[in-house]
């Protein structure tokens, strides 16, 4: 899953909601070994490096056994590893907003990380090589709140409810396809709230596991087709039955105490 931006891009989008676990089309070709579901990963190896700024594109990728985050801020990482958006990191200092690095490393277990083991070993590399260390409160924040829209929602049940969770998106100029299989409205969540100026509430009550595609105009005021899709808010509505309302409510925050620049390689 692609992280880039915080506004709503056609180009952030069109990266950021890849599979989180993408593979490059010749590592696709191969069966992909997974890594025991009860395995708890951590990295092996990890080498940490200032991003180049004269080098673009952005992403946070597994092929295997090997791992590759790319042009991603310490706040970035933060939302990706626990799932949460940026207005719900707070007393934090600006660099972990602005500073970006690049990581690339190995596992210490065998086969493919699952995107939540991805994130476990997020959460243990912020914690021992940049010192994060935070406590979480409860505050009224402006979220958007995810409910069902009129009609209810037009979600299929999954086909594959033993596969992995899987998100993929195709962009063509400003209109992006997303497509979501065997994902729970959580999994939908995390990939939305990047995007979004508020942090996420799911107000469904929809607890199964679902694929559904839907498209839309990333960037509606760029986009030239005057037969082209509509905007996000738009399509989820239209097309998934579901709707973001804006409006507050108390949601969990991470609370900064301690985190430093990375330590040596």
């Amino acid at each position: 899953m692609q992280i880039g931006t915080w506004t709503l891009t056609a180009a952030a989008i069109a990266l950021a909601v890849s599979h989180a676990l993408a593979q490059t089309p010749a590592a696709a070709a191969a069966p992909v070994v997974r890594m025991a579901a009860d395995a708890h990963p951590s990295f092996a190896v990890a080498v940490i490096k200032p991003h180049d700024p004269d080098v673009g594109g952005t992403e946070f990728n597994t092929i295997g056994d090997r791992v590759k985050i790319r042009n991603q801020t310490v706040a970035s990482m933060l939302s990706f590893a626990y799932a949460i958006h940026r207005h719900q990191i707070v007393d934090a200092p600006d660099w972990i907003f602005h500073d970006r690095y690049d990581v690339e490393g190995t596992t210490g277990t065998e086969g493919e990380p699952s995107l939540r083991q991805f994130q476990e070993m997020l959460q243990k590399l912020l914690g021992d090589r940049f010192q994060l260390k935070f406590h979480r409160q409860q505050r009224e924040l402006p979220v958007y709140a995810i409910r069902l829209a009129k009609g209810g929602p037009k979600l299929n049940p999954t086909a594959h409810p033993d596969a992995d969770p899987d998100q993929e998106s195709n962009s063509h100029g400003t209109e992006i396809t997303q497509t979501y299989t065997n994902s729970s409205l959580p999994d939908f969540i995390l990939a939305m709230q990047f995007f979004l100026d508020r942090p996420i509430v799911d107000q469904t009550g929809l607890l199964g596991h679902y694929d559904f595609t839907f498209h839309y105009t990333g960037d509606e005021v760029r986009a030239t087709d005057p037969n082209a899709p509509p905007g996000l808010f738009t399509a989820v509505q239209e097309q998934l039955g579901l709707k973001f309302e804006p409006t507050k409510a108390s949601v969990g925050v991470f609370v900064i105490d301690r985190v430093e620049p990375p330590s040596a390689n």
